[in-house]
């Protein structure tokens, strides 16, 4: 519904580890590896949108699986039809807005799924998302490597090549697991939608330019939010390396 290179690991010790970074150089992955290159599956959803509470269980069916980030980006889109997203933030729409410049399409769809900065789906059925993960695995060879610190507060990106026209080093904070919410006016009135990893903020670090460096993480997240570092290319959006750091859960 629409709605509104090859990567070289520098073996400078001295420099990667000023970052706490490895300086073995890394192999491509024949299968797929949860903390070496996962891919980032992005939902924009809506609680007032109809067609979202499919796509939200979806993501939910693929949340879990080895090698996957899944978040959930609430959007307003819908909001006119008499219910406001709970979790919706202007930041959100803008960051689907720059993906729908550049994947050069119309306009941006509500649900949409967004893999690696590369491709779309607009819904999430689940077949065409598996096929499309699957082929998002198998693609991304060579990634920057991404280091949290044992204390949590900072990340480290190592070397590599960047892509044309520079890449930026993004901090997404979510809630991890499910939330549900009763929706009590619009298309969805009466439903509990359920929503998996939902962001609740995301923030930009800095630039990468092919040379280790190191970030200090947003500080102001809860204890029980999880933060993953994205390094996205600049122009073409696409997610180069991807990391998870995870923080146990409150009791």
């Amino acid at each position: 519904m629409t709605a509104r290179g090859s990567i070289r690991f520098g073996v400078m010790a001295a420099a990667l580890a000023g970052v706490g970074l490895l300086t073995a150089a890394a192999s491509p992955p024949r299968e797929r590896d949860a903390t070496v290159q996962p891919v980032v599956v992005e939902l924009f959803t809506a609680q007032g949108c109809s067609g979202c509470p499919d796509a939200n269980r979806t993501l939910e069916a693929v949340a879990n699986e080895p090698g996957v980030i899944a978040l959930t980006y609430g959007v307003g889109y819908w909001d006119y039809l008499g219910w406001s997203d709970t979790f919706a933030k202007p930041e959100f729409a803008a960051r689907q807005q720059a993906y729908r410049q550049a994947l050069r399409l119309r306009n941006v769809s509500t649900p949409q799924v967004v893999i690696d900065g590369r491709r779309h789906l607009s819904g999430a059925r689940p077949p065409e998302l598996q096929a499309a993960i699957d082929a998002e695995a198998a693609a991304r060879l060579w990634p920057p490597e991404i280091e949290f610190r044992e204390t949590g507060d900072r990340v480290g990106v190592g070397s590599g090549r960047p892509p044309v026209g520079g890449a930026e080093v993004m901090a997404v904070v979510y809630q991890p697991g499910l939330q549900t919410v009763e929706v009590k006016q619009g298309d969805n009135r009466g439903q509990a939608v359920r929503h998996v990893n939902v962001v609740r903020e995301i923030r930009r670090l800095g630039d990468w330019t092919g040379r280790p460096v190191l970030f200090a993480l947003p500080a102001d997240s809860a204890s029980e939010d999880n933060v993953v570092v994205l390094v996205q290319a600049k122009t073409d959006r696409r997610i180069l390396s991807a990391a998870r750091r995870s923080e146990p859960r409150a009791d």
